[in-house]
C-alpha cells in the first residue's frame, strides 16, 4: 500500500475542492485534490459562473483568460407565467465591473482551475482516485484510504476537507448528522438545439402544472423540465412521445424541436435535495460546498456558495496549516463564517419553492404570477434585488490581500 503525507487533502474535485486546493497552494500549503473520475466531462452539472464568482477570478489576475473559455453571457433573467412576461433580475445593475452570469460547461471551469493549480509547487491534482474511508487516531482524523487504478493508497494530512459532494463519502464515514428541508421538485435535464433566429434569452415558462427553463448554450439549449418530486418513473411510463409533446408545448418555436429527445438515455434526472449539516468539522475534518449543504437549484447558486465556502476556508486557514497549528477551532471557524449565507440563501429557496414552484406544479387552471412578481413590471428597479442576491449572494468572499497577492507562498 502506497502512502503520502500532505498539509491538506481535498476530497472531491468539484468547484468548492478545486477552488480550495488551488488557494491553500498559492498560499504556499501542500495540498493534494483527489478525485475520483478520470475528468470533469460530466454533463448537466451547475454551469452557471455568477458575478460573484467571476468577481474572483478578476482578484486572482485570471480574468481575462477565463472569459476566452467558450461561455455565454446573462445580464437579465426572464419568467413567462401564463400570459405575462416578468423581468426576474437585471445583473446589469451591479455594483461590480462583472455585471452578468456567464454560462460555462463546469468541466472547462475545473479544467481552468487544475491548469491554475499546476503553477503552483504545492498543489497536486489526483484522478481516478476515490477516497473510501478515514483515518483515526483516537479522536482525531489524521487522513484518508483512497483506491486507485494502481492499487490502495493511504494519504495521511494535518487536515482533510471532504468535498466529494451531496452523497459525501466521508461527511458519512464521520457520523455527521444533516437536516434536511425537503423540495417539491425534482428536475428533468435535457439538450434541444438552437436555431440563429432563436431568442438569446435564458428564460424560464411558467404555466398550469408546468414549470420549464432554458438556458442559452449557443449551438443548443440546455433544458430543464421541473416535475413533482418523485414523478420521473411517471413521466417515463407515459412515453417518450407524451413527454415530447409536454415539452414542445411549452417552447417558444415550433413544436417539432422536441423532436431531437430521441431516448430516454438524453433525458438525465437531478434529484433535488435541500439539506445542511449541524456541524461543519470534527478534529482533522471539515465539510464544505455540497457536502455541508446540499442546494436546491433554484437561482442556479449552489456552485458560487460552494466556491464562497472555499474561499473562506482558504482565507481562515491557509496560515494555520502553513505553519502546522490548525485546530479544532479554526475549524469551526468556517462554519461560522459560511453558515449564515447558507441559511439564508436555502430559506429564501424554500420560500420560492413553497410559494411559487409547488402551487405552480399543482395549478390546473390558468396561472397568474403572484403579486409580487406583478410588482416587478411595475415598478422595474425591484428586479436589481434578485439580482444582488442571486449574483452576488448575502456575504459574499473576497480573496484575502496575502494569497490575492502570492506574498504568502
Amino acid at each position: 500500500m502506497d502512502r503520502q503525507h500532505v498539509s491538506c487533502c481535498v476530497t472531491g474535485g468539484g468547484p468548492a475542492g478545486m477552488m480550495l486546493g488551488v488557494l491553500l497552494a498559492r498560499a504556499g500549503v501542500d495540498v493534494l485534490v483527489l478525485e475520483k473520475h478520470k475528468d470533469f466531462l460530466r454533463d448537466f452539472r451547475g454551469d452557471t459562473i455568477h458575478p460573484s464568482t467571476l468577481r474572483l477570478m478578476e482578484e486572482l489576475g485570471w480574468l481575462d483568460d477565463f472569459l476566452k473559455l467558450p461561455h455565454q453571457e446573462v445580464k437579465q433573467l426572464f419568467g413567462q407565467f401564463g400570459h405575462t412576461r416578468v423581468k426576474l433580475a437585471d445583473f446589469s445593475t451591479l455594483p461590480i465591473s462583472t455585471k452578468f452570469i456567464a454560462l460555462m460547461p463546469q468541466w472547462d471551469f475545473l479544467d481552468f482551475l487544475a491548469e491554475k493549480g499546476r503553477a503552483y509547487p504545492k498543489f497536486a491534482l489526483k484522478m481516478c482516485a476515490e477516497a473510501t474511508d478515514l483515518i483515526h487516531d483516537g479522536n482525531n482524523i489524521t487522513g484518508v484510504k483512497v483506491t486507485t487504478p494502481q492499487g490502495p493508497l493511504t494519504v495521511t494530512a494535518d487536515l482533510v476537507v471532504a468535498a466529494d459532494g451531496r452523497s459525501s463519502t466521508l461527511r458519512n464515514a464521520a457520523g455527521f448528522v444533516s437536516e434536511s428541508f425537503g423540495a417539491p421538485m425534482d428536475v428533468m435535464w435535457f439538450r434541444l438545439p438552437r436555431l440563429p433566429s432563436d431568442t438569446e434569452e435564458t428564460q424560464g415558462r411558467f404555466d398550469a402544472g408546468h414549470i420549464f427553463i432554458m438556458l442559452q448554450r449557443g449551438d443548443y439549449w440546455q433544458c430543464a423540465y421541473v416535475i413533482p418530486k418523485g414523478g420521473d418513473a411517471k413521466v417515463r411510463a407515459a412515453g417518450l412521445d407524451a413527454f415530447r409533446k409536454a415539452v414542445g408545448a411549452l417552447l417558444p418555436f415550433e413544436a417539432s424541436r422536441a423532436d431531437a429527445i430521441v431516448d430516454w438515455d438524453h433525458v438525465k434526472l437531478l434529484t433535488v435535495v435541500v439539506d445542511r449539516l449541524k456541524e461543519w468539522a470534527r478534529p482533522g475534518l471539515l465539510c464544505i460546498g455540497d457536502a455541508a449543504h446540499a442546494m436546491s437549484p433554484v437561482g442556479g447558486v449552489g456552485v458560487n456558495l460552494a466556491v464562497q465556502d472555499a474561499v473562506a476556508t482558504a482565507n481562515l486557514l491557509w496560515q494555520a496549516l502553513k505553519e502546522k497549528r490548525a485546530t479544532f477551532d479554526d475549524l469551526k471557524k468556517v462554519q461560522a463564517r459560511r453558515e449564515f449565507p447558507t441559511r439564508a440563501t436555502q430559506r429564501l429557496q424554500l420560500a420560492i419553492q413553497n410559494a411559487v414552484i409547488a402551487p405552480t406544479l399543482a395549478k390546473t387552471k390558468e396561472l397568474k404570477p403572484p403579486l409580487l412578481l406583478r410588482l416587478f413590471n411595475a415598478f422595474p428597479f425591484l428586479a436589481r434585488i434578485p439580482a444582488r442576491v442571486i449574483g452576488l449572494g448575502f456575504r459574499p468572499e473576497r480573496v484575502s490581500d496575502a494569497i490575492r497577492a502570492g506574498k504568502c507562498a
